[in-house]
């Protein structure tokens, strides 16, 4: 008979049991600190580039910013109008309720009649002495002949400049003479018989108030602190049926070689 050796291979199975547990035990501990070695070496990973703090501002970006800001805005204030015929001052009214009214001296028939524009939910009128004239159902619209320009910053264009799909080009510009705030350069990139905007050079203050503008009609520079805006904008005389004045640019001042 064979006899029964289970008890022996049971008893030297025990140790072979625990060194098998043993090296196991040792790998699993080696294989933690392996991995929290390598966890701690890697350095966490870098920020995406143009956020780390202080990092600078494309201009395309900083102007949006700017005239978001500019879009809230409510107040009144007087600009200085240079290049095109006398200087003038241009009071712009921006109210509370969102119409609005650009006040220019000199606007049209040459430099002959003031008039003012103002935009009501019903459209944009033109006012003059002998009365006020619907020309337009809003800013982007007025016709040229009756168009004096001035008031395309402070209405249609800010839309323009804050959209990131418009097909502009801006780049950073140098502070208008007389001007405070960041200034920049916007042209349009598509060739269009009527472009959304014109291309200048449009300067805003870190709120967002819009401190000056130089393009086809010359210069806006704002000429001191702003004032509270009225609760709306109204019409500078009664409503007729009559024509608006032609807005065409009062004479240049002649030089002096020319007016010998």
């Amino acid at each position: 008979m064979v006899p029964d050796n289970g008890p022996v291979r049971a008893r030297k199975a025990l140790p072979f049991a625990r060194t098998v547990a043993a090296v196991a035990a040792v790998t699993a501990v080696a294989g933690c600190g392996s991995d929290a070695t390598q966890q701690a070496a890697t350095p966490p990973s870098a920020p995406p580039a143009g956020t780390a703090a202080g990092a600078a501002v494309e201009p395309r970006a900083d102007l949006a910013r700017r005239v978001a800001a500019a879009k809230d805005r409510r107040f009144v204030a007087a600009y200085a109008w240079t290049g095109s015929g006398a200087p003038r001052t241009v009071t712009v009214t921006l109210a509370a309720d969102g119409t609005w009214r650009v006040d220019i001296p000199g606007g049209a028939e040459g430099g002959r009649s003031g008039v003012s524009l103002v935009g009501r939910a019903e459209g944009v009128y033109q006012c003059s002495t002998s009365g006020c004239v619907r020309v337009a159902r809003a800013a982007g619209t007025v016709p040229a002949g009756v168009d004096p320009k001035v008031h395309h910053p402070f209405t249609d264009w800010p839309a323009v400049l804050a959209d990131p799909h418009a097909a502009l080009s801006v780049t950073a510009a140098a502070t208008l003479p007389g001007v405070s705030g960041t200034c920049f350069s916007v042209e349009p990139t598509t060739v269009s018989i009527a472009p959304p905007i014109d291309p200048g050079i449009f300067c805003y203050g870190d709120d967002g108030m819009p401190t000056g503008v130089r393009t086809r009609f010359g210069t806006l520079a704002l000429s001191g602190p702003p004032a509270p805006a009225p609760a709306t904008a109204e019409l500078a005389g009664p409503v007729s049926n009559g024509q608006p004045l032609s807005t065409s640019a009062p004479p240049a001042q002649p030089s002096p070689s020319r007016s010998r």
